[in-house]
């Protein structure tokens, strides 16, 4: 039994969970909604990109439906446990978010323009919740997969901040970090394309309203 910590906040690496060495559950072959396989290595030319925003069922549909997006697939980031179980992500004590990873045909979508979706489709501004849903496996984060992602976040977080205030928001907690040592751990088959498998399914996603600049991060890639 996990106990889930009352006040949200990053485990320190002496409190995290042990895992495991390799992952002890599968992960779907293929995409249920795109056909294309989950898992890389992927077709040359694409390019990889890694969200959080939020519940990951919702998350993952919004970028599964644009043009451009080969495959998508969710999972947990940016924390200590190896191959961490759900449940544990959802105790707290792995240090993990809940994210989505895009792969994505940067011929037909920017990743400007996966970045304009990302911002105004959650509220980055509330720390480790979203919405109702609270926990530091909720929080808002990019794991950038080269430099000139890392710069295109960058910009896109500083434009994003400016109308946000002019609009009455408070500050961007978003972490934006390489994605370098922080690995991607597939989460079970069952959250994969979950809205696709449950349409009635729980979709916390929601933002602001307030549109993200067009073009504010010039960089692709």
């Amino acid at each position: 039994m996990f106990l889930t910590r009352r006040t949200p906040e990053l485990p320190t690496p002496e409190q995290t969970l042990p895992g495991r060495p390799e992952r002890d559950f599968p992960v779907p072959s293929r995409h249920t909604v795109l056909g294309n396989p989950l898992l890389g290595p992927y077709p040359e030319g694409l390019e990889v990109a890694d969200f959080g925003l939020g519940c990951f069922w919702g998350a993952e549909r919004t970028f599964w439906q644009k043009a451009g997006v080969w495959t998508t697939l969710v999972g947990y980031q940016g924390g200590t446990t190896p191959n961490p179980t759900y449940e544990e992500v959802c105790s707290g004590l792995t240090g993990h978010t809940e994210a989505v990873r895009v792969v994505y045909d940067p011929k037909v979508i920017s990743y400007a323009e996966l970045l304009k979706l990302f911002w105004e489709s959650h509220n980055p501004t509330q720390g480790f919740r979203q919405g109702n849903d609270v926990g530091t496996q909720y929080r808002s984060a990019i794991y950038t997969h080269s430099p000139a992602q890392a710069k295109a976040a960058d910009a896109s977080r500083d434009t994003y901040q400016q109308v946000l205030t002019d609009s009455g928001h408070g500050t961007i907690t978003t972490e934006i970090l390489p994605s370098t040592g922080r690995t991607f751990y597939p989460a079970e088959a069952y959250h994969q394309q979950y809205l696709d498998k449950n349409p009635a399914g729980y979709c916390g996603i929601g933002g602001t309203g307030v549109s993200c600049p067009i073009g504010v991060a010039k960089a692709e890639g």
